[in-house]
């Protein structure tokens, strides 16, 4: 559940000066990736319906007043200009499921600094983790070949509420299905599951488990194989399958040891016993890295179930993001600081054929041949349209997907596109800089 106090204490205290000192003027806030994480040649921009519901409910009340008041130690009085403080700004962003890369903007805020600042750790959180997420499950898209995948992450994501979101993210870049009930519900995606070691160790036998199961499922069944011995589960599985005559859908699961090689030996052994139509699925620690290779290795797999490493970004885990202040009162402003300097101004993306974008000012006229990428999704607190789909964010990563540059593409050592600068962003950079150094006196 959204709550207005899920956020960092500094943004509390900087909104109630900002008040008190009668700073109300129109902001705007960059939200940007400076640098892709390593083994990354790409991001898929992600989280922003979310962001949008949290903007559109965002209101203080008086509980809130007085839990900020409690953490801070101060009396409630101190805090009362706080209450009743609404979003009502602008929102310019990225649409779910477009590709992006270092140093573009996600999303712009412009609203009345104090709102602006508030939302700050809420948006970052959101958009950080679901466009983290979203760009390591792309990576399995693209190691698979097209080849199905499903969500197998709820039971070690960090957390319920990141599960949903993995399934979510997982739908949006082309998923099959989810093992996670309830993501299944509410975001129209198919369910998946097939049966655990458990269940088979409950039963005296592989066979004995088996046969139960398809009792009581009366459509096609998948067994696990590899509880005890793999090749003799899959004999097992062979059998029982032969004699129900379930027909197409059934399949047997791979979840441990040499995927591959266990992969060729069951396809074998299905196929001798006149089982071709039943498949093969591979779960146990798989990412784009794993399914890299066994696809490039021809394993017969039909299926890859993906959980643990894809639903917590195993192997790069956070983005290095930031949320800036670029514009303040109609002033173009920026950071200057060694290795975090930021540009000034609200701005656009201006995407050209085969994704070579130019970072710009938002008021420039678009280069011929390019489109801008960040649209005005909310103002004046409200949405400018509804709510996304799965299907319209689904549609265009497979867009841009396609048009991806082959060295962004590799799963080992990706190279991403550098995005350039318009001359007038890259001059409005320059009279800023010396503008600040001028007052500093450097």
């Amino acid at each position: 559940m959204m709550q207005v106090t899920t956020t960092d204490l500094y943004e509390v205290t900087m909104a109630l000066s900002y008040l008190r000192e009668g700073m109300r003027a129109p902001a705007t806030f960059s939200l940007f990736v400076r640098d892709l994480p390593p083994g990354r040649g790409f991001l898929v921009a992600a989280g922003l319906e979310p962001a949008l519901d949290h903007l559109s409910r965002f209101r203080i009340g008086r509980a809130d007043v007085r839990e900020f008041a409690e953490v801070l130690g101060w009396p409630v009085e101190t805090l009362e200009p706080l209450h009743g403080l609404s979003f009502d700004g602008q929102v310019r962003a990225v649409p779910e499921g477009r590709l992006v890369f270092p140093g573009e903007p996600l999303v712009e805020v412009t609203a009345p600094l104090p709102q602006a600042q508030l939302v700050e750790t809420y948006l970052l959180s959101l958009l950080c983790h679901q466009t983290t997420v979203a760009s390591k499950a792309a990576r399995c898209v693209l190691a698979a070949g097209g080849k199905p995948l499903v969500d197998f992450s709820l039971r070690r994501s960090h957390g319920p509420a990141a599960g949903m979101q993995a399934a979510r993210l997982g739908a949006l870049v082309g998923f099959a299905g989810t093992s996670n009930v309830a993501a299944a519900v509410r975001y129209g995606i198919p369910g998946s599951g097939t049966m655990a070691h458990s269940y088979v160790q409950a039963f005296p036998s592989e066979e004995e488990a088996f046969r139960a199961f398809a009792r009581s499922h009366p459509g096609p069944v998948t067994f696990v194989v590899d509880t005890y011995d793999t090749g003799r589960g899959v004999e097992t599985a062979a059998r029982v399958l032969g004699e129900l005559e379930r027909g197409p859908g059934c399949a047997v699961r791979l979840d441990s040891g040499d995927l591959g090689e266990l992969a060729r030996r069951a396809r074998a052994t299905l196929d001798a016993a006149g089982l071709r139509d039943v498949g093969i699925i591979a779960s146990g620690g798989l990412d784009e890295y794993a399914i890299d290779g066994l696809v490039r290795d021809g394993a017969p797999i039909d299926v890859f179930a993906v959980g643990t490493r894809v639903g917590v970004a195993a192997d790069s885990p956070y983005l290095d993001a930031a949320y800036k202040l670029v514009e303040y009162d109609g002033t173009p402003v920026m950071k200057l600081s060694p290795g975090k300097a930021t540009a000034p101004g609200p701005k656009q993306v201006f995407r050209g054929p085969g994704l070579r974008d130019v970072v710009g000012l938002a008021n420039e006229e678009p280069p011929a041949g390019t489109e801008p990428l960040l649209r005005t999704v909310m103002r004046g607190g409200l949405r400018t349209e509804p709510p996304d789909t799965l299907d319209a964010a689904r549609a265009r990563f497979e867009a841009d997907l396609a048009l991806l540059p082959e060295p962004a593409r590799r799963i080992e050592n990706p190279e991403a596109p550098v995005p350039g600068m318009s001359t007038r962003l890259g001059v409005l950079s320059t009279i800023v800089r010396h503008r600040i150094e001028a007052r500093s006196g450097s």
